[in-house]
């Protein structure tokens, strides 16, 4: 019977073990102290808290590049969704297979719900037309929509909408690129400042002048007077 422990599930996913205990004991898993979790149980306790133990059929509309493309998404049936149909506006697409499914003309949209006891629906059409859709599968009786159209939903209450924007998620990583250069630049100037000043060589430094000490004079090379060397310090 293969198991995991909390310690192992904890570094995976980046959390505290015993947060991680108590968390699944909400789901009336408590594991068994030196031995761990039943694997097989726990997938099946969290799937079923999910709602994934059930099979969910669902309707996208928009069979454009991105809807084919999530069309073609192998992961819906291993978390128990199912395509349950797939429609589209555009006359020349009806009854061409896309992921082995055939699609079908949105003038049969709420016939299609009723028929599949639809209640999720998946939204991949251009923004101008993503309202008009969503009012339609509301009012259909689908209460919760996974929206692709780069678009705002107005929904009533008791609908659920989550909204997939990938261009929002490109701003999010660019955020984050241009917050990583900062630090850099901000280590670099910290760098700067608190590096020592370098020291002046002796040679730069320039000859002091002559001073005069005691009662005799010192003499500066290179002055001369009418009458020859002139002193640079008169005597006392």
């Amino acid at each position: 019977m293969p198991t995991v422990s909390s310690e192992e599930l904890a570094a995976a996913a980046g959390v505290n073990s015993a947060k991680l205990r108590k968390d699944f004991s909400y789901l009336g898993s408590y594991g068994t102290r030196g031995v761990g979790y039943d694997v097989e149980y726990l997938v099946y306790q969290i799937s079923r808290e999910l709602g994934l133990t059930q099979d969910w059929p669902i309707v996208m509309v928009g069979i454009g590049n991105l809807g084919a493309a999530l069309a073609n998404y192998g992961g819906f049936a291993s978390r128990g969704f199912r395509v349950a149909a797939l429609i589209d506006a555009d006359p020349a697409m009806v009854g061409k297979p896309v992921a082995g499914i055939p699609v079908q003309y949105i003038d049969d949209l709420e016939k299609i719900i009723e028929e599949n006891g639809v209640s999720i629906g998946v939204i991949a059409t251009p923004a101008g037309a993503a309202q008009q859709v969503c009012d339609r599968l509301v009012a259909a009786g689908v209460t919760s929509i996974l929206n692709f159209a780069p678009t705002v939903l107005s929904v009533p209450d008791g609908v659920d909408v989550r909204k997939v924007d990938l261009s929002i998620e490109l701003q999010i990583l660019a955020f984050h690129e241009q917050r990583k250069a900062g630090e850099e630049g901000g280590v670099a100037e910290a760098a700067a400042a608190a590096a020592p000043v370098p020291a002046v060589p002796a040679t730069a430094v320039p000859p002091a002048a002559p001073v005069r000490t005691g009662g005799g004079s010192e003499q500066a090379p290179g002055r001369k007077g009418p009458d020859g060397d002139m002193p640079a310090v008169m005597p006392a």
